[in-house]
């Protein structure tokens, strides 16, 4: 894949990569350089968005921006030049026209991702910078700052051996991200949340290595505040513009995840012939296994929750059920059977609804698929959830019982051929050994492809998934 291109002996081009599979266009959401700014190999520049997730472009070669063809928030075509870098080692060109980005970007928030320090490989785009234990170099300041410029050249030099230029009255370090003028160092994630809670990043003060500013930074900054708003996990949803006092209504683009997620359940609702079954089932004793699990030294430090449980008790039904766990080849007319189990999980981000997935989820113990649910969960809700991590899944869960609703029939993930959704679990009165008791209740419901699914095998699937709920002992007796 060539993303980048010579277009004199001086300058490189630097193009929009395609950063999945298949996907034709991405829309950048923020710019960590501008014109002028030097760059160096493996340094991200800008962070965009595709039709699967949030991910970083590192620029793969040394020198000073020379031009950001395209504004934040423009949705560019994969192979389109996004960037021109003068990579000739001279001083940096005046500019002689203000590049589009800075001019339509709307007031950008002063924040910057540290730069990858000298000589280090390119990342994989979509994975971000790789934590390192080396001094990263210091970024150049902003235009204008001729002390906090010479400043930074003193500290470089100092830094490669060589004698350091006179610095009037400038102590010999790199500025601090509060200095006036200077850029504060944040990661994307913080820098959201920041953007979300209303706190300026110039303000706050670091206490990451390097300084770089930690989200505890942020949430420190935000606690002595009178606002309403205490630290909230995750915004509630996608940011909407303003409405005025007297706007009747509300247009907000279909772009990224959104777009991408409606084109596909639209596809797979009209290609894929659904159907869906339902039983309610008895899980007093998954409960009370729950809870057990928690005090086990085995599971210390990890997340254990009824959604562990619900995982295993489906991977269980697949071993028994296999044919289930396949999908259809529409072009070859072949039904390919899975030996492997890509288990997603459906997590609502503030971008828009994702599935993830565990690879070789039916390989995997108790303790670690708790483990990689809670990695998953942790990093959908952080946005930091790569491209790989949402393609080749096999089959989905859907909890959609943690916003109070009972049931549902959930479309299909294309590519799979069955979805369960797991609802609310309550208090309900239910006959239990001859007498209504109040049990813990819930409601399952199976969508699966008819094509290759028939009712069946996936009432067997569903009925075995419901068992083992009601007498999760069978988890060791079918295992």
């Amino acid at each position: 894949m060539t993303t980048m291109t010579d277009t004199t002996a001086a300058v490189r081009e630097f193009k929009m990569p395609d950063v999945g599979e298949g996907l034709t266009e991405a829309e950048i959401l923020k710019w960590y350089v501008a014109a002028g700014d030097t760059v160096t190999d493996g340094q991200v520049v800008c962070e965009v968005e595709t039709a699967k997730a949030a991910v970083e472009l590192p620029i793969p070669f040394d020198g000073t921006v020379r031009e950001l063809r395209f504004a934040e928030g423009t949705t560019v075509d994969v192979g389109q030049v996004i960037i021109t870098v003068d990579v000739s080692g001279g001083a940096a060109p005046a500019p002689e026209a203000a590049p589009p980005a800075p001019a339509a970007a709307p007031e950008p928030e002063p924040s910057a991702e540290p730069a990858a320090p000298s000589g280090r490989q390119p990342v994989l785009v979509g994975y971000g910078v790789a934590e390192s234990s080396t001094k990263r170099r210091a970024r150049k300041p902003v235009p204008g700052q001729a002390e906090a410029s010479l400043a930074a050249a003193a500290v470089q030099a100092e830094l490669n051996g060589h004698s350091a230029p006179p610095v009037p009255e400038a102590p010999p370090a790199p500025p601090a991200p509060a200095t006036t003028g200077a850029r504060p160092l944040a990661k994307p994630p913080v820098r959201k949340l920041a953007k979300d809670l209303g706190v300026d990043l110039a303000a706050v003060t670091p206490t990451g290595p390097d300084g770089i500013i930690t989200r505890e930074d942020v949430h420190a900054a935000v606690a002595p505040a009178p606002a309403p708003a205490a630290p909230a996990p995750a915004p509630v949803q996608e940011p909407v513009a303003a409405v005025a006092g007297d706007a009747r209504e509300t247009r907000v683009p279909v772009k990224g995840v959104r777009k991408a997620t409606a084109q596909a359940m639209v596809a797979s609702a009209f290609t894929a012939p659904h159907v869906t079954e339902f039983v309610t089932v008895d899980v007093t004793r998954t409960m009370k296994l729950v809870e057990e699990l928690k005090q086990d030294r085995a599971f210390e430090g990890l997340r254990v929750n009824p959604l562990l449980l619900i995982s295993k008790a489906l991977l269980v039904a697949i071993r028994r059920n296999p044919g289930v766990n396949a999908a259809w080849d529409e072009a070859n007319q072949e039904i390919v059977q899975k030996h492997y189990v890509n288990l997603g999980i459906a997590a609502a981000t503030p971008r828009g609804l994702i599935v993830p997935n565990i690879k070789d989820a039916h390989a995997k113990t108790l303790p670690e698929l708790a483990g990689a649910l809670g990695d998953l969960v942790s990093t959908a809700r952080e946005g930091r959830t790569s491209p790989g991590a949402m393609q080749g899944g096999t089959v989905t869960i859907t909890n959609i019982g943690v916003f109070g609703i009972d049931t549902g029939t959930p479309i299909l993930n294309p590519g799979e051929s069955a979805i369960l959704a797991v609802g609310a679990i309550k208090l309900q009165p239910w006959v239990h050994k001859g007498k209504v008791k109040p049990r813990q209740v819930t409601t399952l419901g199976l969508s699966f492809d008819h094509r290759l699914v028939d009712g069946e095998l996936g009432s067997k699937v569903l009925g075995d998934v419901a068992a083992i709920l009601e007498q999760p002992k069978r988890l060791m007796t079918w295992a």
